[in-house]
């Protein structure tokens, strides 16, 4: 993989970090304790907001797993070991990488 490929790469997982952070921090509302105060609030709409809480909660974790996978990413841009496949040690498609960057296995190992 030449200098310029590692460098597109980089900023690729640089800007999508950037973006999924910035989704988070705007998402933190939704995952806000829901008040269950019969008072105010119906059997079906305290439903739908705990629904929507677990949702929000859901999203927040794939978000988090994605951060940690652009690290590791990341890391492996760092040392040298970017792009290559963590089962076999063979190269993985660069259009597999381009497609998504976050990748640790070929195509055959991740089959």
């Amino acid at each position: 993989m030449t200098d310029e490929q590692t460098e597109t790469f980089r900023q690729q997982l640089l800007a999508l970090r950037e973006e999924t952070v910035a989704a988070a921090e705007s998402a933190r509302a939704a995952t806000a304790t829901v008040e269950l105060d019969q008072t105010r609030q119906g059997r079906l709409s305290r439903m739908d907001a705990l629904q929507g809480q677990q949702m929000a909660l859901e999203r927040e974790r794939r978000r988090q797993h994605l951060v940690q996978r652009i690290d590791g990413a990341l890391r492996r841009l760092d040392s040298g070991d970017f792009g290559y496949c963590f089962i076999c040690g063979e190269d993985i498609d660069p259009r597999r990488l381009q497609a998504d960057p976050t990748l640790t296995r070929c195509a055959e190992c991740a089959a």
